[in-house]
């Protein structure tokens, strides 16, 4: 008799607990697909990512010319013409490293421009899920569009659309 009242005592505390948990997704790429200033800064940072990547490929292309002359000419060079070429070549090739890293390393203007103008719009979205969560007593949030692990969710936990509201924008 005292195993029964256990067991189902066990079982009751379960089941509350696991109620108690409560807990909603988020599609991101939904959410920020739908939200207009971060299409538009997503195509700014497009095009200033081509526009530099243009810039570093005709550095290169130049140190690639100047190679390719440099070869051709190099049975009739002395040795200090030679050494000289040699040195213009390796300058050009390591302005292109330089410039690529300027533009594209971890602390690149890229980098620095992502954040200026995404990361504004990625607070606000934060800030919208942590509102409504709060709002709604969720006690997490997972977002379902980075989450491999999720197989099946039910559309019902989905607050996507609700997060959408709150920052203004209605599908």
């Amino acid at each position: 008799m005292k195993k029964i009242i256990i067991v189902a005592l066990m079982a009751i505390v379960g089941v509350v607990a696991a109620q108690a948990q409560k807990f909603a997704l988020v599609d991101m790429e939904y959410i920020l697909r739908n939200v207009p200033s971060y299409e538009m800064a997503t195509e700014q940072l497009n095009q200033l990512s081509q526009r530099w990547q243009h810039e570093v490929e005709a550095v290169a292309q130049e140190a690639e010319t100047m190679y390719q002359s440099y070869l051709a000419d190099k049975v009739f060079l002395t040795d200090e013409q030679a050494s000289a070429r040699e040195l213009d070549i390796t300058n050009k090739e390591r302005e292109a490293t330089e410039l690529r890293f300027r533009y594209f390393g971890p602390e690149g203007e890229l980098y620095q421009k992502r954040q200026t103008l995404l990361r504004p719009i990625q607070d606000d979205v934060y800030n919208a899920i942590r509102q409504v969560a709060e709002q709604r007593g969720y006690q997490a949030v997972f977002d379902r569009a980075s989450s491999s692990e999720i197989i099946y969710a039910s559309p019902r936990i989905d607050i996507s659309n609700e997060v959408l509201a709150k920052l203004g924008y209605s599908n």
